[in-house]
């Protein structure tokens, strides 16, 4: 099973994908992570370091993969997870999406591709041309990391337009979003009911999720010292749990940008003072 994890830049995609890669692995399956961005910390927390990456690697072996040993790419992270950060291009030079072939190619090479149960693929931020959409190609299920705000909820239907356009062609199905670090969940509900699709689970408003990154720590392995984020676990054994029974997925139907716009502003604006303190700072872009 191959798993690409999208959403808005900063929500915490890697925080979540290190986690559902651990919980993954402690339903026993051989799991591979891959890093699909240039600052190439996806894998920290379970590594402990930037580990370094596959377009590197290739740069300084001058593109001879009959040169590349598996170790010289492929990590091992905490929980036997494997790690791998493909890197990317130059900053405002080539395409990341290149660079995603270039690592699965290599990985192909290696005959380390079809080793794994899972392969997850971490990555950056907001879909916005084909390149960033390239993990698609290879994926059966897309997921999206979201939170209770007008931004994420945005980047989610642009990731929900490419999904359904890779769909045409590629065996691909969302399998749903994750709501990470967040109090409420009233537009995340409003936005699924407009354009369905299922939600995998909300993780609550805990700091220590926040904190286990900069840590470069798992909150499974946090949780190993403080047995009271033990039920914080649960919920990505429970996304892992809901992935392993190979769910049919959607193909969505993303809302027009106006449409979107619409619908959550005008929510925004009857709703009660909690939820428009949580908006208000995207909302203010969007009106401005």
């Amino acid at each position: 099973m191959k798993l690409a994890v999208y959403g808005k830049g900063g929500i915490g995609k890697s925080t979540t994908s290190c986690n559902l890669s651990l919980a993954l692995a402690r339903r026993g399956k051989k799991v591979l992570q891959i890093g699909c961005d240039p600052k190439h910390d996806s894998t920290f927390t379970l590594t402990g370091f930037l580990i370094p990456t596959i377009i590197d690697t290739l740069q300084i072996k001058d593109y001879h993969y009959e040169d590349i040993w598996p170790e010289d790419v492929i990590y091992k992270g905490y929980g036997s997870v494997d790690c791998v950060e493909a890197g990317g291009p130059p900053a405002g030079a080539g395409c990341g999406g290149y660079v995603v072939g270039e690592t699965v190619k290599l990985l192909k090479e290696l005959n380390a591709f079809y080793e794994y149960d899972i392969i997850l693929f971490d990555v950056l931020g907001d879909v916005v041309c084909g390149g960033f959409a390239a993990p698609l190609n290879y994926a059966d299920y897309c997921i999206i990391v979201t939170d209770n705000g007008f931004d994420a909820l945005f980047a989610a239907n642009r990731i929900a337009a490419s999904v359904r356009e890779k769909a045409r062609t590629h065996p691909l199905r969302l399998a749903g979003l994750i709501g990470n670090r967040t109090s409420q969940r009233d537009l995340i509900d409003l936005y699924v009911e407009a354009c369905p699709m299922p939600v995998l689970d909300v993780l609550p408003l805990i700091e220590d999720i926040r904190i286990s990154r900069v840590k470069g720590k798992t909150l499974f392995e946090m949780a190993e010292f403080e047995f009271s984020l033990q039920y914080v676990c649960d919920f990505y054994l429970n996304i892992a749990d809901q992935l392993l029974t190979e769910p049919e997925g959607v193909v969505p139907k993303e809302l027009a940008d106006k449409e979107l716009f619409l619908l959550l502003s005008d929510f925004y604006l009857n709703s009660n003072n909690s939820v428009k303190e949580e908006s208000e700072k995207n909302l203010d872009f969007f009106l401005t």
